[in-house]
């Protein structure tokens, strides 16, 4: 059974999560307090994680960035707050998707299986080659590792499934709405931008000049393309 940890401050949409979840057969664990969430998940067996950004003791970005640093398992953010700069932080810490309040229950337990799915087949590997090497860039698919000129560079879940997407895909041009519908789960209706975003983090991490890419390059009007 697939174990969900919830990191949610208010009792009653904490609980109309978990009912939900178990509908679905899923186990779940719920956590009211920041700190308290942030060392379950960390020393916890879970396979996502479903965090708000208000909560006791410490915040949602802090807790990302913790369990970014130590998993990659699936994080989904679910926060009253609707800035797009929190959405780009969130994103930016390494959460996979972020859901705003009020929001579905049944679409938050779609989109929690649809990165369950995907982080599953990507870690599974089977039907991948081992390595996928493009000039100075190696993209190593079993152990989901990147490295340029030698080098290991970090990427998030989400960034690894993007670059990993587009690198089996070369030379082909995706536009924002398929990357968003392939790769997140869900159709064009939701936050495309997400898209933008770890579009533009994957440039600054292998791009000798972001502005100015030679992997994943913009097709204007179309979309972007991985050139080889």
């Amino acid at each position: 059974m697939r174990q969900i940890l919830i990191i949610e401050d208010d009792h009653y949409i904490a609980e109309l999560q978990r009912d939900y979840f178990l509908l679905h057969d899923y186990g779940v664990t719920i956590s009211h307090n920041g700190l308290e969430g942030l060392n379950k998940a960390l020393t916890g067996d879970f396979d996502l994680v479903i965090v708000d950004l208000q909560l006791p003791e410490t915040d949602g970005f802090d807790i990302c960035k913790r369990i970014r640093e130590k998993l990659d398992i699936p994080i989904l953010i679910v926060s009253a707050k609707k800035e797009e700069i929190d959405k780009i932080r969130g994103f930016g810490l390494g959460a996979d998707d972020f859901v705003t309040k009020p929001f579905s229950p049944n679409e938050l337990v779609a989109r929690a299986k649809a990165h369950l799915a995907r982080y599953e087949r990507y870690t599974g590997g089977k039907s991948k080659p081992d390595s996928i090497d493009i000039r100075e860039l190696s993209i190593q698919t079993s152990s989901r590792r990147v490295f340029l000129h030698g080098k290991e560079i970090t990427l998030t879940v989400k960034e690894f499934e993007v670059l990993l997407f587009l690198a089996t895909n070369p030379n082909r041009v995706f536009n924002k709405e398929q990357l968003f519908e392939r790769l997140w789960g869900m159709d064009s209706s939701g936050d495309i931008a997400t898209v933008t975003v770890h579009i533009s983090r994957i440039r600054e991490k292998i791009e000798a000049d972001p502005s100015n890419p030679q992997f994943i390059e913009t097709v204007w009007g179309a979309g972007y393309r991985f050139t080889v």
